[in-house]
């Protein structure tokens, strides 16, 4: 049997006082994700993963403690995720890890990358924000549609794509649909009530108020790569281009007609362009 995203088995490792819950794809050099708000292992589309892993990369995705098949106290503190993740990278005994996350977990990336550098090669930011004062805030529709109990195909639209967009609306309906293949060993959902709470219910500003990640950003020699749309609701492309000139080592890749997840919209060209980032840059 072929091995791919939708049939990955799930792993577990024990470190630190928890049990955390893991999947594995590939060969290669290792890229760990953290996944987004209200999001496990489940939320990722296989396409992108498994282009991912065809692409010369192994694809590690995990449950944040607490969550899905992980245990512990959980946690939505960028802070706390990105603990989890080096403690993944720690227990599998992994070193020069791409460390990657969207939405929240690229806060989580971001976080991995000022405290835990001499483990980390590159990082990949997918649909995030930078720390600090943004230049363009977050839309109301976001924290409307975000903690709508069960998302429905034009919820996930809204949230993911861009509903202006026919291509996009397109690329929602076969994303949801590749993301609904995989039918065993599935995570729990996150806690509706606790994740809303967490949330909040309008926009911030900033967002990420953590001036030593600005200031690890404004100072790595660690390559970092952001894939954004041209259209998030959440977290605006807008606030990483007003940074120009600020940030020495950071690639932005911005998908039109997209929305925050542009990696579910184009999974094997982000994939693909990935593989050339980590291929072609270095510290």
């Amino acid at each position: 049997m072929t091995i791919t995203a939708i049939n990955t088995p799930n792993l577990k490792v024990d470190i630190r006082g928890r049990t955390l819950a893991y999947r594995s794809l590939g060969d290669g050099h290792p890229i760990v994700l953290c996944t987004r708000f209200r999001g496990t292992m489940d939320v990722w589309d296989p396409a992108f993963l498994d282009a991912l892993a065809a692409n010369g990369l192994r694809v590690i995705t995990f449950d944040y403690s607490g969550i899905g098949q992980s245990s512990g106290e959980k946690s939505m503190h960028p802070g706390a995720l990105a603990n989890d993740a080096y403690d993944l990278i720690d227990a599998l005994g992994l070193d020069q890890v791409v460390i990657s996350g969207w939405s929240l977990g690229g806060m989580a990336a971001q976080i991995a990358l000022a405290v835990y550098g001499q483990r980390i090669s590159h990082a990949v930011l997918i649909g995030t924000t930078p720390p600090g004062h943004l230049a363009k805030p977050a839309e109301q529709l976001f924290y409307d549609t975000a903690v709508i109990p069960e998302y429905t195909l034009e919820d996930e639209t809204i949230l993911f794509f861009e509903p202006t967009s026919p291509a996009s609306v397109a690329a929602a309906r076969r994303s949801v649909a590749r993301i609904a293949q995989r039918t065993e060993g599935r995570s729990p959902p996150v806690p509706l009530a606790w994740a809303a709470e967490n949330l909040g219910s309008t926009p911030k500003n900033p967002l990420f108020p953590a001036d030593a990640v600005m200031d690890a950003l404004k100072t790595t020699t660690i390559p970092v790569l952001h894939v954004g749309g041209d259209h998030d609701i959440i977290f605006p492309v807008e606030n990483w281009y007003a940074l120009n000139q600020q940030l020495p080592t950071t690639q932005l890749l911005t998908f039109p007609h997209a929305g925050h997840g542009p990696h579910h919209q184009h999974p094997l060209a982000v994939a693909e362009y990935i593989a050339s980032f980590v291929r072609n840059t270095s510290k």
